[in-house]
Formats: C-alpha cells, structure tokens, sequence
C-alpha cells in the first residue's frame, strides 16, 4: 500500500472513531435530558457497528433501568445483556453496571463486591467507573443504595487528577441530599455550575432541593428552576417538575410547562397520559375519561396503568363512586404495588365508604395508608375520614375505635383527640371504655372542666341508683372549676348540682343540704323548672325524690 492510499485509510478510521465518539456523546446527552427512547436508538444503533464497544453497552443499559416506569422485565433483560458481554471482556464499567442492577434486586452484598471488584480492578483511578457506582448508590430512586459509600466514592473520582466533570459533583449533591445534608448537597450542586456554568441540571436540583421543604421556599426554588430553563432552554425535567407543582392550582401555568415539555422530550405512552391530565386538571372530567379511553384503546393489552388512577379520579369528581371503585379496582390489579401511594388507597377507601356495606373493606385501605405514610397529619386525616364516616351514621362503637387509633399516632394529642375517642364510646354505651379517655382528658387537662363532668356523667350511668356514690368527686371537681367562670361553664354547673342534690335526697337523705343544690340552680337559671318542682317536692312531705335530669354536653 502506497503512502497516500495509507493516508487516505487512516484518515478514514478516525473520521469514523469521532463519528462514533460523537454517537455516544448524543447518547448521553439524551440520558442527560432524561429522553431515553432517544438515547436507547442511539446507542442500538452503534452496538450494529461495535458490538462489544463497553461503554456503549453500559449506557444502553441505563437508558432502559432508569425510567420511573422500567419493569422487573427490563431489568432482568439489562443485566443479561451486561453479563453477556463481561464474560468476554473485563470491564470494570460493566461490573459497576451489574452491581447498580444487583441493587435494583435488592441483592445488596452482591452489589457491594462488583462494586469493590471493578474499583480494584481500575485501581479507583477510573472516573467514570467510580460515578458509575456513585449514581447506582446515591441517586434519588436508589432504595438499596449507600448515600455515604455513594459519597466516598464520588469524592475520590473529584481527586483524581484532570478531573472536570460536572456530572460527578451533581451526582455527589445527590448523595449528599439523600444522606439529609442539604448544606454539602448545595456545595456539591454549586461547584458542578462553577465546572460548567451552563449545566442546567445543577441548578434543577438545588431548586429540588429547596422545593422539598415546602411552599414558603417557593421564591427560591423558582428562581433555580427559572435559572436552568435560562441556562439550558430544551431541559425538558425542569418543564415535567413544574407541570407537576403547578398541575392541581394554576392550570394556566400548568398548560403552558406541559407544552414545553412535550416539545423536549420523547413522544410515548406517558405523553398520551399526560394529555389526558391535563384535561383532568382544566375540570374537564369527562373529556378527561374519553382522553383515557382512547389512550387505553391505542396501547393495546399493556396500557400505562396510570390512565386507571385518572378514570378513577375523574369519576370521584363526577360522583361516580360506582366507577370509580372500577376504574380503582383496575388500576391497583395493573399498577406495581412500589407505585401506589397512600393517597390512591385513601380515595379508594373514600369511595368504598359512599356505598353501604363496604366500611370494612375501607377500613382495609385507610390501614394501608396510615402505615405506608410517615407523616403524622396526613395519618391523621386519613383516619378522620373514616371515623367521621362512622360517626355521621351513627355507628360510635366503630367510630370511637378508628378516633383511638389517632391517640397512638400523634405525639402529642389534644383535646379533641381525647373528646372524640370518649364521646363517642359515650354515644356507643360503651360507658368503661369512655371513662379511660375522659380520665386521660382530666389529667391531661387537669384545668379543663370537660373531663371530670363527662366522667361524672359517665359514672352516674354506670351507678344509676347512685348507691355506689360514683359520680360524687367528678361533679364536685366539676363545680369546683365551674365556679371560676360561672356563665360560660353555667349548663355543667346546673348538672352537676342535679346530681349532688338528687345523691343527698335518694341517698344522703340530706333534704336540707339537696334543697341548697338546688337553690344554687335557681341563682344560676331562675326559670329553671325542673329545679323549682324538685325543690318544691322535698319541701312536701311523702312525695318522690328527685331523679336524674336530661342533658347534652357540650363540646370542649
């Protein structure tokens, strides 16, 4: 061969190396902008070429486990494909990927030794080996992962020398973040913009971080999410995130973020979803139902489950419960249980309870919830709503049951945690178990009159004939903080002196002492008949003692 046809062919082989290194640069770029179908074709289409290019394999890999959808078939199909390729190579890159799959399993020692195998192997001097195995441990969706093993390995890539990848740093915030250090988190975040000022990634996720503390930072999570969309314009997760936050309280904005992100990213099943929430989101409910249906139809046997969760809701909208159970029904059946949250059980069990005879299969699902979540208000909530159920059809046993439950829940339960459990054991009858919590009540709230008067009721139930004297040191509590603001607390007063002046005339036989009671009633409610007639009957020689008087608590 000539020099020149020499020339010639090497000129070739590198016109067709840097199309190839710029292949797999598109590839990436397409798993940076979370469009995965793009970057799978991408990277399909080079292994037609290379079929044992590593690196290529690897990435594939990740653009089919890292969507939020991927399935236990997808996952064992990547691990497959790496294995198949390690056994004729030795690619550390590739046992970081079987380690990051071995986690996805929940095969966590395993993990750990593809891990420490492919950094000896590289020597830890391989940074992408070393990020590879940072993101499997620290990224947000990792379960299994080690945040601080994540961070010891994603701080040694940062030190190896020439190290200028931004990548790395946004991966180490990440781990940070999921370690509870928001402050390192942000550093981390900052320094990978310091890399690349452009690197729009970066300042999504600090603005994910300040959006997870709540709405009162939203002027400082916007300012992030709006400083990516300046930095990178086609960064299409900023776009998804704000369709979300703003899906259920500016429909107008929501639309609008929606729309961009449909333009930067990859058109798929979710997308067809996604049309058909915002049709949701808009109160279009039954454009909302049609969108679905026709979404469903188009997807053939294995629709997005997701479409199931929106019928349903749009349904309960719509007052449907009979649909909406449905369309529930179908969506746990389709769903991965990982997927369901405790919010979809709850609106279940919601409508479970709009349809008679279905109370305990709804109490199922509220205890599904209450122990899925770990948010002591939304356990709360989730519990009320059945046991205002309970309460509204008179059912107090069941509803005093499900209120006690919240007493074990809250840290710190007040007094109408404490109200609500007794009472309505009170309505059910169930007069023992009442008097536990009217007794917690009254030395909880020992200043509180509640308490000692509904445990003086309750008592004087118990021991109708008053033989017993039960009720006598509840009352006389009763009377003793009545007394300090004798208009607001005059119905307690009044009943409370009924029982003592009924106690001494049956019992005592005191007419003097019962006759004083009820002169302290007349002073508090001169028209008050039933005291008049009893005190007139005491002072009547031969006729009956008084009996118990008929009275509805107030609520505290």
């Amino acid at each position: 061969m000539n020099m020149s046809k020499m020339g010639a062919v090497l000129l070739a082989l590198l016109l067709v190396n840097n199309l190839f290194a710029q292949t797999l640069d598109e590839g990436k770029k397409f798993l940076y902008y979370e469009r995965f179908n793009s970057a799978k074709d991408v990277f399909q289409k080079i292994l037609k070429v290379e079929p044992n290019n590593e690196e290529v394999i690897y990435y594939l890999g990740q653009s089919m486990i890292l969507p939020d959808d991927v399935s236990p078939k997808d996952i064992a199909e990547v691990k497959a494909m790496y294995q198949s390729k390690l056994s004729i190579s030795n690619s550390q890159l590739l046992m970081a990927g079987i380690g990051h799959i071995e986690l996805l399993e929940g095969k966590i020692q395993d993990a750990r030794n593809h891990f420490e195998a492919a950094i000896s192997l590289s020597q830890g001097k391989n940074i992408a080996v070393l990020n590879a195995i940072g993101f499997a441990n620290g990224n947000p969706d990792s379960k299994n992962g080690d945040a601080n093993y994540a961070i010891d390995k994603l701080k040694q890539a940062t030190l190896i020398k020439k190290f200028n990848d931004p990548e790395v740093l946004v991966n180490l915030g990440d781990a940070y973040r999921k370690n509870d250090d928001g402050g390192n988190a942000i550093q981390s975040y900052q320094a990978a913009l310091a890399l690349n000022p452009k690197y729009a990634r970066a300042n999504y996720r600090i603005g994910k971080l300040y959006q997870s503390q709540g709405k009162g930072q939203e002027p400082i999570f916007m300012e992030h999410f709006n400083n990516a969309i300046a930095n990178d314009p086609i960064y299409a997760p900023v776009y998804s995130n704000l369709f979300n936050y703003y899906y259920e309280t500016n429909v107008v904005k929501a639309a609008d973020y929606f729309e961009k992100w449909l333009a930067n990213s990859d058109e798929d099943y979710k997308s067809c979803y996604y049309k058909a929430a915002l049709k949701y989101s808009q109160g279009y409910f039954l454009e909302a139902i049609s969108k679905s249906d026709e979404c469903i139809a188009a997807e053939g046997s294995n629709p997005y489950p997701n479409l199931f969760g929106l019928k349903a809701n749009a349904y309960n909208r719509l007052k449907d419960s009979v649909k909406a159970i449905e369309n529930y029904t179908e969506y746990f059946k389709r769903q991965t249980p990982e997927k369901i949250t405790s919010g979809d059980y709850v609106e279940y069990a919601k409508n479970l309870l709009k349809i008679p005879g279905n109370e305990a299969q709804a109490g199922l699902f509220i205890q599904k919830a209450v122990d899925m979540d770990s948010v002591e208000v939304n356990k709360v909530l989730y519990i009320k709503s059945i046991a205002q159920v309970y309460e509204a059809s008179k059912n107090y046993a069941s509803a005093a049951e499900w209120y006690k439950k919240i007493l074990s829940i809250k840290k710190n339960p007040g007094k109408v945690d404490l109200y609500n459990t007794g009472y309505n054991y009170y309505k059910g009858a169930a007069y023992d178990s009442a008097l536990v919590f009217f007794n917690a009540y009254s030395q909880k709230f020992p200043e509180d009159i509640f308490g000692f008067y509904m445990t003086g009721k309750t008592s004087w139930i118990i021991d109708s004939t008053l033989q017993l004297g039960l009720a006598n040191a509840s009352f006389e509590k009763t009377i003793q903080i009545g007394l300090t603001d004798t208009i607001k607390n005059k119905s307690q007063l009044i009943y409370s002196y009924k029982y003592l002046a009924a106690y001494q005339a049956n019992i005592k036989k005191d007419k003097a002492l019962a006759i004083s009671y009820y002169d302290k009633i007349l002073s508090l409610d001169p028209n008050d008949a039933e005291a008049a007639s009893n005190k007139t009957i005491l002072l009547t020689p031969s006729k009956a003692a008084p009996q118990k008087p008929k009275e509805v608590p107030k609520k505290p």
